[in-house]
């Protein structure tokens, strides 16, 4: 019990918080939530100026409406320069940005982040891990860091 309640811990806590932008309906559930495609908004927390939007499947019924529904590793993303860019302290490559749980137990979606120095862009990429065997789906999206006016 002690590790499900870690895991659930581990699962839920992200590197940037986000707000949700939206979601539209895709599945029609007679019981529990509908399956859906949720789109949430999060700020670098490194990089001020560059904001990110990850859309991502829910999966409904009545195991997603109780937390215990393990969601598809479906998600997209688009990072954009929103103001002057400028970094709150050392960029690591790979480092976690933003961070969801996908199960109840040892599947999240997250947002790690790349500084292509040669050509002056940060890369973020979303993908899904889980303990035992992860999914090679991902997304990603390129920011040119650029004087801003």
């Amino acid at each position: 019990m002690l590790a499900a309640a870690a895991a659930i811990a581990w699962g839920a806590c992200g590197a940037a918080p986000a707000e949700e932008v939206g979601e539209v309906t895709t599945a029609f559930k007679i019981l529990g939530a509908n399956h859906r495609i949720v789109i949430e908004a999060f700020d670098d927390p490194k990089v001020e100026g560059v904001a990110c939007y990850v859309s991502r499947a829910r999966t409904g019924g009545i195991s997603g409406s109780l937390g215990l529904a393990e969601d598809t590793s479906d998600a997209s993303i688009a990072c954009r320069q929103v103001g002057p860019i400028h970094f709150r302290g050392e960029l690591e490559d790979g480092e976690e940005v933003f961070g969801r749980r996908a199960s109840v137990l040892f599947k999240r979606i997250q947002v790690v982040r790349f500084f292509d120095e040669a050509r002056n862009v940060l890369v973020y990429l979303t993908y899904s891990d889980k303990l035992i065997d992860g999914s090679p789906q991902n997304a990603i999206s390129a920011v040119a860091i650029a004087p801003w006016s």
